[in-house]
């Protein structure tokens, strides 16, 4: 049993959960008003990155940086363009704001007031049943372990000599940058340089491989045009020598290199499973660079303890968490089976436009040798997108010949919105036929959606078979 003493030394409870983010307190929430015994470890911040280092803060900082671009480029809506003033110590109040809004909700009071026994200290296994922490021995029906991640380094020769920041430390910055140096050109860099791009600051993005290297090229062909267009600087595929003071980043090959100068510096080149200081060995827990191991159920090579969300190597994703969260309660508490499906996992670039992305792409069944047929359809035939002026992009949905969605991808304005539809469709294996069906309120983006699905029976439709219906038909009166 759970004691009411915090000088209780031995802790039974049903389930023990060690990090206290999106999908340990997710679990925590779960099990507590399922009446499930349950403690929650956590040393750092309730709320974990999302909350505290990332989602949350990253779309706050994106927020204020539209609304300085809105200033800067409303001239053809008929309003005169002004330059902002741009205060980044009231930009940073501002996400601290939005921040300390949502804290309650993950604080440890509240998850208190539920039932559940939150434990402010390191937890390490101290063998396979039990682990340590605060001065406490928790022996659990289960373990969860919620650990999350954290910025993964590049070795970069230099790197280690000169200050940088990551996003765990951008988002208290109060300086705004003359130019910004971004090592890393996936979500977490874009993002960020295209927001402070806004704010005023000149941005370089370096990085070894292409901008989104795991996106469809042809999506993030878009949104690399909008950030060239806003003037971020974009170097791609480039061979990064070294850091030096300044900071300076050195790319180029050896008799031919370029020296890039800014005034800061951060390193977006993304992250790494947390799971240095739990003591994975003495439990008998597999893991690797890439996170603990687990099976499709999530459990580990220790059949009391799952792992979930960023620690457990797959998707590093807030929605991939709570997914994660619920299946393991389903498990851990109902003892019903539960697997993991990636079929219809969504991600969003929040960049202006934006790209979303469920399922299969092009290229994906391609290599997988999946029958398939591409449906486009462009924003810049969308009147809602007209009357925006956000024509830039396109939806790509990806179908079988017989119409059945096996996944999209749209980039455009409101991206991360307009995938829902898509998520279901992808999910449940929807046809084009159901979407192309559905009645669509007028003007607005998801017309585009509906667009795409009825492109894909454009040439059935008004083909030569079904003109020799209508002229046969015709005899009939």
């Amino acid at each position: 049993m759970v004691g009411a003493s915090d000088d209780m030394a031995l802790l039974e409870p049903d389930i023990c959960i060690i990090g206290a983010g999106s999908a340990g307190l997710s679990v925590a929430a779960g099990a507590a008003r399922l009446g499930a015994e349950t403690v929650l470890i956590e040393a750092g911040a309730m709320g974990g990155d999302c909350l505290n280092v990332g989602c949350v803060p990253s779309k706050s900082l994106i927020a204020a940086a539209a609304h300085a671009h809105a200033m800067r480029s409303a001239g053809p809506f008929g309003i005169e363009p002004v330059r902002p003033v741009v205060h980044m110590g009231r930009v940073r109040r501002h996400i601290d704001e939005v921040i300390a809004g949502i804290a309650p909700h993950d604080s440890a009071l509240r998850f208190e007031g539920l039932g559940v026994r939150v434990i402010r200290a390191h937890g390490r296994f101290g063998d396979a049943r039990t682990v340590e922490a605060g001065g406490s021995t928790i022996r659990a029906r289960r373990f969860v372990l919620a650990t999350g991640s954290r910025p993964a380094i590049p070795p970069i020769p230099g790197l280690d000599t000169v200050p940088f920041l990551t996003n765990e430390t951008i988002f208290a910055n109060e300086t705004l940058p003359e130019h910004l140096l971004v090592l890393g050109g996936g979500p977490i860099g874009v993002e960020l340089a295209q927001a402070y791009r806004r704010l005023g600051a000149r941005v370089t993005v370096l990085d070894i491989g292409p901008l989104l290297p795991r996106d469809d090229p042809e999506l993030t062909a878009v949104v690399r045009e909008a950030l060239l267009g806003e003037g971020v600087e974009l170097v791609e595929r480039a061979a990064i020598r070294r850091v030096e003071a300044g900071p300076v980043v050195v790319v180029g090959t050896e008799g031919s290199e370029q020296r890039i100068a800014g005034s800061h510096l951060l390193v977006a080149t993304g992250r790494q499973p947390a799971v240095d200081e739990l003591g994975l060995d003495a439990a008998g827990i597999a893991h690797d660079t890439h996170g603990i191991t687990v099976d499709r159920g999530l459990r580990t090579t220790n059949r009391r303890v799952y792992a979930i969300g960023d620690v457990a190597g797959g998707p590093q994703f807030t929605h991939v968490a709570g997914y994660h969260a619920s299946l393991v309660i389903k498990s851990a508490l109902f003892r019903l089976p539960a697997r993991v499906s990636d079929r219809a996992i969504p991600h969003v670039t929040y960049t202006d436009p934006a790209l979303a992305q469920v399922g299969l792409d092009a290229a994906t069944a391609e290599q997988r040798g999946i029958a398939h047929e591409v449906v486009r359809w462009p924003f810049a035939l969308n009147d809602r997108a007209r009357t925006a002026r956000a024509t830039a992009g396109l939806i790509k949905v990806v179908a079988s010949p017989r119409g059945r969605v096996l996944g999209a991808g749209i980039a455009g304005a409101g991206a991360g919105e307009l995938i829902l539809p898509w998520v279901l469709a992808t999910e449940r294996r929807l046809k084009l036929s159901t979407m192309a069906s559905l009645v669509v309120p007028y003007p607005t983006l998801g017309e585009v959606g509906k667009s795409a699905a009825g492109a894909f029976f454009t040439e059935r439709l008004f083909g030569e078979r079904t003109r020799k219906l209508v002229a046969f038909l015709r005899w009939f009166g």
